[in-house]
């Protein structure tokens, strides 16, 4: 070859190893630019997942209170079902009793008119303790039972009560002043009487003593021998001696 040839040979050979490194050059950019961009999506990928793992740890620890609360409320709402099915017995109750309210009224009726007819027939038959306070006191009972103004609890109560205040004379000791009928005469007398144990009369002289015969339904006279007692349980009965034993006439249980 001419030495113009080989010169020509050269230039190209170099032309040609300069234009090959320029292309091994953009190739390693290229691949160094798609590496970055890969470690940059690995990062905002690792930084999604590190979120979604929190929020699913949240949304955990939310769920686990949700139950919990749910167990809660599960426990608070059968407590106020029983609360609630115990008023309702309560408001059953109620509702029955109110019901047989007109029932019951006529049923008492009639009761509270029978309780004032036997008190009257047991007075009539029992020792005459306050006798005039007494027959005055059934008396009153009926006037309340016709009067419309008071309720039937109030006639209940009342009738109750003048029962309650008839028990009450078969234990008290006591005196007042009254008269009784001798031998044709109105006497004035000092009543006493223990219980229903016996009934005296003592005439205001202090002279005279009777006993109630209930059997004959009249005062019997006693003797001189029963005097001193009688005046010292009137005296006892009115506060003016302490009580003390003393002999009484007493009708003894057959």
């Amino acid at each position: 070859m001419s030495k113009r040839t080989q010169i020509a040979s050269c230039v190209l050979g170099a032309l040609a190893l300069g234009n090959a490194s320029i292309v091994s050059a953009d190739q390693l950019q290229d691949l160094q630019n798609e590496e970055a961009k890969i470690h940059k999506a690995a990062a905002q990928s690792q930084e999604k997942i590190n979120n979604l793992f929190e929020q699913s740890q949240e949304m955990l620890a939310e769920y686990r209170n949700v139950i919990d609360s749910t167990e809660s409320l599960k426990v608070y709402n059968d407590y106020l079902a029983n609360l609630v099915a115990d008023q309702q017995r309560g408001i059953d109750s109620l509702q029955r009793q109110i019901d047989s309210i007109d029932e019951t009224r006529q049923n008492i009726v009639p009761l509270m008119f029978n309780m004032i007819d036997s008190l009257e027939e047991f007075i009539k038959l029992d020792i005459p303790i306050n006798i005039e306070e007494r027959t005055a006191r059934v008396q009153r009972l009926r006037d309340v039972m016709s009067n419309s103004s008071v309720t039937v609890a109030e006639r209940f109560r009342v009738v109750l009560e003048a029962y309650q205040t008839e028990n009450e004379y078969g234990s008290k000791i006591e005196t007042y002043a009254g008269t009784i009928e001798d031998s044709g005469q109105q006497v004035s007398v000092d009543f006493f009487n223990l219980g229903r144990t016996a009934l005296l009369a003592l005439s205001k002289d202090q002279k005279s003593a009777w006993a109630w015969d209930n059997d004959s339904r009249s005062y019997q006279k006693l003797g001189d021998e029963y005097l001193n007692s009688i005046i010292q349980a009137v005296r006892m009965a009115q506060g003016l001696v302490p009580e003390d034993l003393i002999k009484l006439p007493i009708k003894a249980a057959e």
